[in-house]
């Protein structure tokens, strides 16, 4: 692959990104139009019996237009709550803790360092006490900016293979990346939390009754319905998360290549961290995304790769030893 110049690269994937986060709030809408729709065929009638017809797109249109602002402000409150409370949950997730400057002097001089060179505000520094070889940046402001490392990882790269991952998270920070992030996790959240609820209603819920079974066998039908929708909804917003993480992590790349003037660093370490990613505490695929290696990612295959988080190592060392 050649690379295209890291302005570029910015320009195009930035420009990706926004369109792929404006199309998660469409699809949650455009589900919800096909959901009330597919309802019409189904719809029950005084006499509790389910009358079978020809879909009414205007009575479809008046149910969506009604339900799309609850929609809308259910999807808002759940996305504030998670957007902001994401630095609580992922520092639980990880196991990760405040690394102060007197147990490591020298992690807090590469970054003091990297930020001086390139005009960024000195982020926190949480560390993961795990021996393996891994790295993420969180948050959402200049107050919760954080980079976090693992044991493994300042123990075992040198000096300037670790200044070089750093400045790959720098650029997460620097590009907002995190917070493209945490909103498309947060919209596949939406799903997967409705997914889970509806199928457990389906397994565990009670649909016919004595003299009722006509109706409950609509109420079925059609939540059976709503969860084929879930799901897809679940499936197109996983797709487009991945694309988005993917792109991000080949710009990062290259903006650690430019900050550091040291691209064959980066290539390094990315080989050493590629033989050893996993982290133990990291159990949640929304999770494992955010590191520079994808800790739960399993093997090359089309399947693999289509639901990759992250492109694959070899091929990022590969645009890094063009520089």
């Amino acid at each position: 692959m050649k690379y295209i110049g890291l302005q570029t690269q910015q320009r195009r994937n930035n420009l990706r990104s926004t369109l792929m986060l404006l199309l998660f709030p469409c699809v949650i809408l455009f589900l919800t139009w096909i959901f009330f729709l597919v309802f019409e065929f189904y719809l029950l009638n005084g006499d509790n019996e389910t009358t079978y017809r020809q879909p009414s797109f205007s009575e479809a249109n008046f149910l969506f237009v009604n339900a799309a602002p609850w929609m809308i402000g259910v999807c808002l409150i759940w996305f504030l709550i998670a957007y902001y409370s994401n630095t609580a949950i992922i520092n639980a997730a990880t196991g990760s803790r405040s690394l102060e400057r007197r147990e490591n002097k020298r992690v807090y001089n590469l970054v003091e360092n990297l930020c001086m060179a390139t005009n960024t505000a000195m982020p926190k520094i949480n560390i993961i006490e795990d021996d393996s070889l891994n790295a993420f940046a969180s948050g959402i402001n200049k107050k919760t900016f954080t980079v976090t490392l693992s044991r493994g990882i300042i123990n075992k790269l040198n000096d300037q293979e670790l200044e070089a991952v750093i400045a790959h998270e720098l650029t997460h920070i620097r590009n907002n990346d995190v917070k493209v992030l945490i909103v498309s996790i947060v919209f596949v959240g939406i799903f997967s939390f409705l997914t889970q609820m509806l199928f457990r209603s389906l397994l565990h819920g009670r649909f016919r009754t004595r003299g009722n079974n006509k109706n409950g066998g609509g109420i079925l039908i059609v939540m059976v319905v709503a969860l084929v929708l879930a799901i897809a909804g679940y499936l197109i917003t996983m797709l487009m998360r991945f694309a988005i993480s993917r792109n991000r992590e080949y710009m990062a790349d290259a903006g650690a290549a430019e900050i550091t003037k040291n691209p064959l660093a980066l290539a390094s370490a990315l080989r050493k961290i590629a033989a050893d990613p996993y982290i133990e505490a990291v159990k949640q695929s929304d999770i494992a995304q955010l590191f520079i290696d994808n800790p739960l990612q399993k093997g090359a295959s089309f399947f693999n790769e289509l639901f990759a988080t992250h492109p694959p190592i070899k091929q990022r060392i590969k645009i890094l030893e063009q520089f």
